[in-house]
């Protein structure tokens, strides 16, 4: 899956409240095809049991869940969902990050 496609379903599971924490670092994410647990691992990196991260090591649950906690981040793409990323254009804007 494209990048941006990726962001912009992280962007759509934050805005439609499809992420429920579970416990500490732990957290259900109501995807397109199941329900995904996230969780962050002891050495703070994350992992998903959807079959895109298992495949590409990546994906837009967990991407959800980094946004629902990063403010700064979320109003980035944000602007970048609504527009900063203009797919007619052959030249592309950057994506703009706030943090």
């Amino acid at each position: 899956m494209p990048i941006d496609r990726m962001i912009e379903k992280a962007y759509e599971l934050v805005q439609k409240k499809r992420i429920e924490r579970v416990g500490d670092g732990v957290y259900n994410v109501v995807g397109e095809h199941g329900t995904y647990l996230v969780a962050q691992r002891t050495d703070g990196t994350f992992s998903c049991t959807c079959p895109g991260f298992l495949k590409r090591g990546g994906c837009s649950h967990l991407l959800a869940v980094l946004l629902l906690h990063n403010p700064a981040l979320l109003r980035s793409v944000k602007r970048y969902v609504s527009g900063a990323w203009n797919r007619k254009s052959k030249r592309k804007k950057p994506i703009e990050l706030n943090v």
